[in-house]
């Protein structure tokens, strides 16, 4: 696949979602975050490192005055599965007491990681507390783990780029791909 400056990586595979098809449904969850939000000033919590890419979309595309802060998480390391056990690397710089809060997700795979968050941050009083996710996995019981906002569902495939990664490689791809293992030529599954 040929990636950013016409550079070839073997490890970006078939095109999920295009830049384009992104772009056109971040727009609308702006305008729909806009509606349900209207009067208000959400704080938006981007989940780092993945959702940075959604989280600058998401915001331009909300007119309403929002502020923005950053949490980061650690489930996976450099692997591509998970270690079961979520880790706290960056907390939060303001005080979310009586904010409304949304939560900015990359994906949302287990629901491992956001369980934690929830927990995490309805423990410091927010107004309320929603959550916003740009892919959500087919099998993921999204209502159940209290998501309002899905962009995309998507198989079980690994994927890169618009934030997501192995390893810190991909995040700057403009479009969603599936991952193939170099050498292989597999792409794994979650």
């Amino acid at each position: 696949m040929v990636v950013g400056g016409g550079a070839r990586d073997e490890g970006v595979g078939e095109i999920v979602l295009s830049e384009q098809e992104i772009a056109a449904r971040v727009a609308e969850l702006g305008a729909e975050l806009t509606l349900d939000y209207a009067g208000r000033n959400p704080l938006l919590v981007c989940v780092l490192k993945g959702a940075y890419s959604f989280l600058t979309d998401l915001a331009r595309a909300i007119d309403l005055p929002v502020a923005v802060d950053f949490i980061a998480v650690e489930s996976y390391g450099s692997s591509t599965r998970t270690s079961g056990v979520v880790r706290l690397v960056k907390d939060l710089d303001q005080d979310i007491a009586g904010r409304n809060v949304i939560l900015v997700e990359d994906i949302i795979d287990s629901g491992l990681t956001l369980r934690y968050l929830r927990r995490n941050l309805m423990a410091r009083s927010p107004e309320s507390l929603e959550v916003a996710a740009l892919l959500a996995r087919d099998a993921t019981d999204t209502a159940k783990l209290g998501v309002r906002y899905v962009g995309f569902r998507v198989p079980n495939d690994f994927l890169v780029g618009y934030g997501l990664d192995v390893d810190e490689r991909y995040r700057n791809l403009r479009f969603l791909a599936k991952y193939v293992e170099p050498g292989t030529g597999d792409t794994p599954t979650l």
